[in-house]
C-alpha cells in the first residue's frame, strides 16, 4: 500500500491530515499500532484519571508538595507521572471507583468518533499502544468500545516503562518484526523513534484534541496569576511575597503581641487580599479580549484553562480573611468590626479594579495609583505600624506606580531600576518623616531594618549606576564655539541646530520626559 501524506501541518516528514490518517487506517491490512491520548481518546487520560481524585483541594495540594520534593530527580523526569498516579492511589484509593463511572460520561465527549468508526470498520482490531497507565487506560478503551483489542500500555509501579519509553515498550511486547511491517498511528512528537522503526508512520494532529491539566476546574487563589497573567514570571514568589508581604511584616511586626501568630495572620490577609485582587487581573483580560483593538495578553490567555468562578474568590477571602484576623487577635475571636472593616477593603479594592478596567488606556493611569495604595496599605487598617511605616508604603506605591506612569505615557517596554528607585524614595520620605517626628526616628529598629533591606534589594542596581557614573567636569573641555556650533546668530540666540542636538541628548537621558 501507497500513503501520501500532508505537509500543511508543517512538522515533520510523517505528517497527514486527520481525512487522510482515517483513509489510512480504512485501508492498511496490517497491524495498526494506534495511540491513545489525544488521538483515539482527545485528552489526556493520566490527567483525567488524577482530576478524579476527592477531596480536589486535599489531592491538589498532595501533589503540589510532591512537585516541590521532585523525588523524580532520581528516577528520571520521564517518570513524574509514575510518582504523581502512585500518589493519588495511596491516599485517595477511591478514586479508582471515581475513574470507573466517569469513563463513560468522558468517551461521550472527548472519544474521537470519526477515528473509531474508521477502526471498527477494519476486519481487524487495532493494537493500542499508549504511555498511559494500565489501570487506567483499561477501563476507558473499554468505554470506547473496543473491550477486545489488545493493549500495550505503562506498569504503574514500576518507572521502567516510562523510562525506557515507548519504542521499548511495544518492541518488548510485539516484537520488533511486527512493528516493522505496521501503521503507526500518534500525535506526539515523543513517538519520533516509533515512527521511525515502523513501516508508515502518521503523526496526525486532530482539531479537538486538547490537553487539560489536572485540577484546571479548581479555583486556587493565584493559579490565573501564575499561569496566564504572569507566566514564567514567579510573580508570587519574587513580588507578592518578597517585595508586598515583606513590606506588611516588617512595617507591623515590632507591634505585634505573638510574632509568629503575627506572621500567619498577615499571610492569611495577604492569601484574602490577592483572592479579590487577581479577579481584578482576570477582569482586565476578558474586557480586553472583548472590547480593545489590540489587547495585550498572554498566549497562555487563549491555550490554558484556569477556572475564575464568580463566587469561589469570595469564599478564599472570606475564610482566609477571617482567619488571618483570628491569628492577629488571638487570644480574642474575630470580632464584628475587623471583619466589616477587611470586606470594606476588598470591596472597595473590587470595585476600583472594575473601574480601572472599563476605563480607556490614557485615562487608567490615574486610578492605578489607588489600587496600588490599597495592595500596599490594605493590612494597615487592622494592625498597627511603626512610625516609618508610611514612608516605606509611599515609596513601595511610587515604585510601582512610576513604571506603569512612564510605560503609558511613552509606550514600548521600559527597564526601569525598581529597587534602586524604591531606595531612593524611602530614603527622601523617611528624611520628611525625621523632619516631622524627629531624627531619632531614623535611628529605630524598624527604620534601620526596613532601609537595609532595601539597599540589599538595590545593591545590584546601585553597583551598576555606580560603575557607569562619570564626572563630566574632569574630562576634556569644550569651548563655547563647539557647544552652538557655528555661534549664535546677530539676535544672540543659538543655532537651530545646536537647539535640536541639546533636544535629542536630553531625549536619550530622560526618556523624552518633558
Amino acid at each position: 500500500m501507497e500513503l501520501s501524506f500532508s505537509s500543511d501541518l508543517g512538522a515533520g516528514e510523517y505528517d497527514a491530515t486527520p481525512d487522510k490518517a482515517i483513509e489510512a487506517v480504512q485501508h492498511f491490512d496490517g497491524p495498526l499500532l494506534i495511540d491513545l491520548d489525544e488521538t483515539l481518546y482527545l485528552r489526556n487520560s493520566t490527567e483525567d484519571f488524577i482530576d478524579c481524585a476527592r477531596p480536589a483541594l486535599a489531592a491538589y495540594m498532595l501533589l503540589k508538595l510532591l512537585d516541590l520534593l521532585r523525588p523524580w530527580r532520581w528516577t528520571g523526569a520521564e517518570t513524574r507521572d509514575v510518582w504523581r498516579v502512585r500518589l493519588v492511589i495511596v491516599f485517595f484509593p477511591w478514586v479508582i471507583l471515581i475513574w470507573k463511572k466517569r469513563v463513560t460520561a468522558l468517551v461521550r465527549e472527548f472519544g474521537n468518533v470519526p477515528l473509531l468508526r474508521a477502526v471498527n470498520a477494519r476486519p481487524n482490531l487495532p493494537i493500542i499502544v499508549t504511555l498511559g497507565f494500565r489501570p487506567i487506560v483499561t477501563p476507558l478503551i473499554a468505554a470506547l468500545g473496543l473491550p477486545s483489542v489488545r493493549v500495550v500500555a505503562a506498569r504503574v509501579w514500576t518507572a521502567t516503562d516510562r523510562r525506557d519509553g515507548k519504542l521499548a515498550l511495544v518492541e518488548g511486547a510485539l516484537g520488533a518484526e511486527t512493528l516493522q511491517r505496521s501503521l503507526c498511528l500518534t500525535d506526539s512528537l515523543n513517538d519520533l523513534a516509533v515512527l521511525k522503526a515502523c513501516a508508515y508512520p502518521v503523526r496526525t494532529i486532530w482539531p479537538r484534541a486538547r490537553y487539560r491539566p489536572a485540577f484546571a476546574g479548581l479555583y486556587i487563589p493565584g493559579r490565573y496569576l501564575t499561569l496566564i497573567k504572569r507566566p514564567n514570571a514567579q510573580y508570587i514568589r519574587r513580588i507578592i511575597l518578597q517585595k508586598d508581604y515583606v513590606l506588611w511584616v516588617l512595617s507591623s511586626i515590632w507591634l505585634a503581641a505573638v510574632p509568629p501568630l503575627h506572621l500567619l495572620g498577615l499571610l492569611g490577609l495577604l492569601i484574602s487580599f490577592w483572592a479579590v485582587y487577581e479577579q481584578g487581573y482576570a477582569d482586565n483580560d476578558r474586557i480586553a479580549a472583548r472590547f480593545e483593538e489590540s489587547p495585550q495578553l498572554t498566549a497562555e490567555f487563549e491555550n490554558v484553562e484556569v477556572a475564575i468562578p464568580q463566587a469561589a474568590h469570595w469564599v478564599w477571602a472570606a475564610a482566609a480573611g477571617i482567619g488571618g484576623i483570628a491569628l492577629l487577635r488571638w487570644p480574642q475571636p474575630p470580632s464584628f468590626i475587623d471583619c466589616a472593616i477587611w470586606t470594606a477593603v476588598l470591596f472597595a479594592t473590587w470595585l476600583c479594579f472594575r473601574f480601572f478596567n472599563r476605563l480607556d488606556k490614557a485615562t487608567r493611569v490615574w486610578p492605578y495609583a489607588g489600587l496600588q495604595f490599597a495592595r500596599c496599605a490594605a493590612f494597615a487598617t487592622l494592625v498597627p505600624i511603626v512610625p516609618i511605616a508610611p514612608a516605606a508604603i509611599g515609596a513601595h506605591v511610587i515604585e510601582n506606580f512610576v513604571p506603569y506612569f512612564v510605560r503609558r505615557l511613552r509606550g514600548g517596554s521600559w527597564d526601569l531600576p525598581h529597587n534602586l528607585m524604591y531606595l531612593i524614595f524611602l530614603v527622601l520620605l523617611s528624611l520628611l518623616a525625621a523632619a516631622q517626628q524627629g531624627v531619632e526616628i531614623l535611628l529605630q529598629w524598624p527604620t534601620l531594618t526596613l532601609l537595609g533591606f532595601a539597599v540589599l534589594r538595590a545593591a545590584r542596581e546601585l553597583r551598576a549606576v555606580v560603575a557607569r557614573a562619570s564626572w563630566i567636569d574632569r574630562g576634556p573641555q569644550r569651548d563655547s564655539q563647539s557647544l552652538t556650533g557655528s555661534g549664535p546668530d546677530r539676535s544672540g540666540r543659538p543655532e537651530p541646530q545646536a537647539e535640536a542636538h541639546v533636544t535629542r541628548d536630553t531625549l536619550v537621558r530622560f526618556g523624552g520626559a518633558q
